[in-house]
């Protein structure tokens, strides 16, 4: 059967064969087909009214339209992110499938990506609780495919939040508007900030096109993650893989991109538990328990090393601290001058000096004037 949105040029990954190994590497959870799972789309569509109403409030970030919640098992959570990465990646898989069409290897490349992606995919279905998808659109061809992306939603994997609720036995309803609200927080951003989805799309096109196409930067980047080892440093340490084959003008955009995730996340963390220790209660074990998942040991640590999850992490650790720190010198309102303009957004460096970011969007205005 063909993909669906199949280009008519050669594609460097062959994406059906992705989707067939990611749902096979997610598996399917037992609690999918539980009577537990019963009110599980109720209660999102509900509470996910709910948190947009709440967050808003807090925020002052209204979106235009109200939020829709899509429940999802992990096999329609894979199908909505290879439509979404496909979407992405077009432009880059297109200069990429020129430089390979007609080589010897080309059918291997292909199926070695496929499984690769397919493999990433299926590792993370089984672990994600939430997500908000700014990448499908309305109008968007693939935006209506069986089982597949639903434009401008917020997915919520029943299946793991299930089973997370049994493992630990969270309250159903309070667990769930938890999840929702971050999750619409996200939303928030990129909808009730109107230059927001255009800027981060846009600084992703621009690290795609800087990547070179060329199998032998592969080689060029291991020989330069073997100079790291012997001078002692982790290369996988600052983003994983794709920080490992950046070069030094994709490593500027990489900077950026890192530097407002970490600011998107840190803050959605912060809305989260503001809001989470006055709505929802248990909030602080909640916290505690996702807290712990994300900090595996063992093999499973290794694994999010090389695909750069550790990074991820300090997205959230590091964005937060920024967020409560400027929150503390200035105000809630002080955070507003984020949203004002991309130039006032925070750099890398900025996130671990927030004094010198405050400083830098309101000079006027003397940093202890909240308390």
């Amino acid at each position: 059967m063909t993909d669906r949105g199949t280009r008519a040029g050669p594609d460097p990954i062959d994406w059906g064969h992705a989707r067939r190994v990611a749902r096979t590497v997610a598996g399917r959870e037992p609690l999918a087909e539980s009577y537990l799972g019963a009110s599980l789309a109720a209660d999102f569509s509900a509470l996910t009214t709910d948190a947009e109403a709440l967050v808003a409030e807090f925020t002052g970030l209204r979106a235009t339209v109200p939020a829709t919640a899509a429940l999802l098992d992990r096999g329609a959570w894979v199908d909505a992110n290879v439509d979404s990465l496909r979407r992405l990646l077009g432009p880059l898989t297109a200069r990429l499938g020129k430089r390979l069409h007609g080589g010897p290897f080309a059918p291997i490349a292909r199926a070695t990506a496929a499984a690769e992606m397919g493999f990433l995919l299926g590792f993370l279905a089984k672990r994600v609780l939430g997500q908000y998808d700014l990448l499908v659109l309305e109008g968007d061809e693939s935006a209506d495919a069986p089982g597949g992306s639903v434009a401008d939603a917020v997915y919520y994997v029943g299946p793991n939040i299930l089973a997370i609720e049994k493992r630990y036995a969270f309250r159903p309803r309070d667990f769930r508007l938890w999840i929702a609200l971050h999750e619409v927080t996200h939303r928030a951003q990129f909808n009730g900030v109107p230059w927001m989805r255009a800027h981060y799309l846009s600084l992703v096109e621009q690290m795609l096109s800087l990547v070179d196409p060329d199998p032998f930067v592969i080689f060029r980047a291991l020989g330069n993650a073997a100079d790291e080892l012997r001078a002692g440093r982790n290369p996988l340490d600052q983003g994983g893989l794709v920080a490992l084959f950046a070069t030094t003008e994709q490593r500027a955009v990489l900077d950026q991109v890192q530097a407002l995730m970490s600011l998107l996340e840190g803050h959605g963390n912060y809305v989260m538990s503001v809001l989470g220790q006055e709505h929802v209660a248990g909030e602080e074990r909640m916290a505690r328990v996702l807290s712990a998942r994300r900090r595996r040991t063992g093999l499973g640590a290794q694994i999010h090393k090389l695909l750069g999850f550790d990074a991820k992490m300090r997205q959230y650790e590091v964005g937060e601290r920024f967020v409560r720190a400027v929150v503390d010198a200035g105000g809630p309102a002080a955070l507003d001058h984020a949203w004002s303009d991309p130039s006032a957004l925070p750099t890398l460096a900025e996130l671990d000096a927030p004094d010198a970011w405050l400083a830098r969007v309101r000079p006027w205005a003397p940093l202890a004037d909240h308390g």
